[in-house]
C-alpha cells in the first residue's frame, strides 16, 4: 500500500497526473493556433513582397475593415481581397523591390477569432538619379482574424504609422525634369 501511495506521489509531484495532461495538450493546441494565426500575418508580408496577388487575396476573408488611415486620413472602408490586391499591385508595381519586415507578435484567441498585432517595417526600394533609393515605414499592426473551413482570414486590418523615413517622393524622383 506504502508503494502504491509513494507511486501516486511521485507522479502528482512530477506533474504527470491527468490535469497535467489536460493542461499541456491545451497549451499546445494554443500555441499551434497561435503559430496559425502568426503565419497568416507572415504569409501576407511575404506575398506582398514576391508580388504574389492570389496569395495575398487568400489572407483575406470575403470583406474586410482596412484601415491605412495613419498614412493620408480618411476612414477605414470595408473592402474585398480583389480591391486591396488592386489596389496594392498598382501602388506598387513601380518600385523595383518591397521588403517587409514583421516581429514582436502578440495573439490572443478568442475562439474562432483572433487578435494580432505586431510591429511592421516596410522598405521601398527604387534607384533613382538621386540616389535617395528607399523610403521605409515604420508602425504596427492590428489584425483581427476569423478562423473558417479555409483556416484563418484576415478580416480586420490597421496599420499604425509611427514614422516614414527616407525618400517620401521615391516614385517622383524618378522622372526627370
Amino acid at each position: 500500500m506504502k508503494r502504491h501511495i509513494f507511486a501516486l506521489m511521485l507522479i502528482a509531484a512530477a506533474g504527470c497526473g491527468p490535469a497535467h495532461h489536460h493542461d499541456f495538450h491545451g497549451q499546445m493546441a494554443q500555441l499551434s493556433e497561435q503559430s496559425a494565426v502568426i503565419a497568416v500575418g507572415n504569409e501576407l508580408f511575404i506575398c506582398t513582397d514576391n508580388r504574389d496577388w492570389s496569395c495575398v487575396r487568400r489572407a483575406f476573408a470575403p470583406e474586410v475593415l482596412f484601415d491605412m488611415t495613419s498614412l493620408g486620413g480618411g476612414q477605414p472602408e470595408k473592402k474585398t481581397p480583389g480591391q486591396i490586391a488592386e489596389m496594392w499591385e498598382q501602388g506598387l508595381k513601380v518600385l523595383q523591390a518591397i521588403h517587409h519586415q514583421a516581429g514582436n507578435y502578440q495573439v490572443t484567441i478568442k475562439g474562432r477569432e483572433a487578435d494580432m498585432f505586431c510591429y511592421g517595417i516596410a522598405y521601398h526600394y527604387l534607384p533613382n538619379p538621386t540616389d535617395r533609393n528607399t523610403r521605409i515605414f515604420v508602425g504596427s499592426y492590428d489584425l483581427h482574424l476569423v478562423k473558417g473551413d479555409g483556416g484563418w482570414k484576415i478580416d480586420k486590418f490597421k496599420f499604425n504609422l509611427k514614422f516614414i523615413d527616407g525618400n517620401k517622393e521615391l516614385e517622383a524622383a524618378t522622372k526627370k525634369d
